[in-house]
């Protein structure tokens, strides 16, 4: 009932989507999130507060390189 949350590993369309690390440049907001290759569409999947976090949504999506855009 109380405890961490187990994260489960999901896919995404590696083939139109890539993931994406958004970060502000004034006030250090991270958002990580997909961004579509063609259109630049970008799809917010989770805000970042720590490193913890990061690390759960690179393991979620089995990502090993994360490019930030600012």
């Amino acid at each position: 009932m109380f405890g961490k949350k187990r994260i489960r590993q999901t896919d995404y369309d590696r083939e139109n989507w890539k993931p994406v690390l958004r970060c502000s440049i004034c006030n250090g907001e991270r958002v990580a999130g997909f961004k579509n290759i063609h259109t630049g569409e970008f799809r917010e999947e989770c805000f970042i507060r720590n490193d913890a976090e990061l690390e759960a949504f690179m393991y979620k999506y089995a990502i090993t390189d994360l490019p930030k855009e600012y």
